[in-house]
């Protein structure tokens, strides 16, 4: 099995969204580059 991650985008900022519904993020990064480079250093 592969595991994909994805980032979901809002604002320029790294969320996540419940059920794919845009009123409803919980913001992880508030820059998507950072996230990616945390999963790359975690070796995603």
């Amino acid at each position: 099995m592969e595991i994909i991650p994805a980032i979901d985008l809002k604002g320029g900022k790294c969320v996540r969204l419940v059920q794919g519904r845009m009123d409803t993020e919980t913001v992880f990064y508030d820059d998507p580059v950072e996230a990616a480079r945390r999963w790359h250093d975690l070796g995603a």
